[in-house]
């Protein structure tokens, strides 16, 4: 006997576990199935966390993160975890537009700025971030920039002339040419990325002074309006100020920029050399 059901406004009609030929099966709206919730995208990020008022060594934590629900960048989710997981995560962030240089760290075995690293999404391993390497931690990601800020003031990175201003002068000025000397130096954020990736660096960061400040010692030393260019060349003429570095080029392989630190440095030597 054929059994006879309605299923939302249309009638079918068929045998027990039969389906009569050009029929077809279908669920009104009424009785449509939800769809299934999405799989999330997790990724996992291992942070170095370091607390100097805890009475314990540092230790990795780690933070699962829905990437789906974070920004592209992994800066995005830093700023996730301490919003949304753990407040106590300390780190340095500002512009969020590679910048400022606030948040160099170390990221998957390299220094670059978090603000401009992408999170690799397809990757299945975990998101390794570290502070710094060879600098002193103040807490967890943020890094002691002490020495590295008197080693940039050491360098007086500022203009100085010796013949005073003409009346109604205003202005430095300088020829186009002169202006194009200065590319690829100027853009330097100081986020110190190219001075912790040298061992040069890493053994005597107490005198010398690294790749990012030499590199802007030359930005001065090579800038037409400057008047004091063979003080600035004697000073650096220090066995560990300068020729500590022995072009590992680690600098400007690691530089989120890309600007080449190693090529400053051979310019100063060379300059040096001639100024003898």
């Amino acid at each position: 006997m054929a059994m006879r059901r309605v299923i939302g406004s249309v009638r079918h009609v068929s045998a027990p576990g039969t389906l009569r030929a050009g029929a077809t099966r279908f669920l009104g709206t009424d009785l449509k199935l939800k769809d299934a919730a999405p799989a999330k995208n997790i990724k996992t990020f291992k942070v170095y966390r370091y607390d100097p008022d805890q009475d314990q060594k540092p230790y990795i934590s780690t933070y699962p993160i829905n990437v789906d629900e974070c920004g592209p960048m992994v800066l995005d989710a830093l700023l996730k975890i301490k919003n949304e997981l753990d407040s106590t995560l300390s780190f340095r962030r500002s512009c969020r537009e590679g910048i400022c240089g606030s948040c160099a760290m170390n990221i998957d075995g390299s220094n670059t700025l978090a603000c401009l690293t992408y999170i690799d999404k397809a990757a299945p391993s975990a998101v390794k971030i570290y502070p710094l390497p060879h600098m002193y931690v103040i807490k967890d990601l943020v890094p002691d920039m002490s020495n590295f800020a008197e080693q940039y003031a050491s360098i007086q990175p500022w203009l100085q002339t010796k013949t005073p201003k003409e009346p109604n002068q205003k202005e430095f000025l300088q020829t186009q040419v002169d202006r194009k000397k200065l590319d690829g130096m100027y853009e330097c954020i100081l986020c110190a990325c190219c001075s912790t990736s040298c061992p040069s660096y890493w053994w005597n960061a107490d005198s010398y002074l690294g790749p990012a400040v030499l590199m802007q010692a030359y930005r001065w030393i090579e800038d037409s309006r400057d008047e004091f260019t063979s003080e600035r060349l004697e000073a650096l003429d220090d066995s560990f100020k300068l020729y500590r570095c022995h072009t590992i080029m680690n600098c400007s392989k690691t530089c989120p920029k890309h600007l080449n630190p190693g090529k400053a440095i051979a310019h100063i030597k060379k300059k040096v050399a001639e100024s003898h």
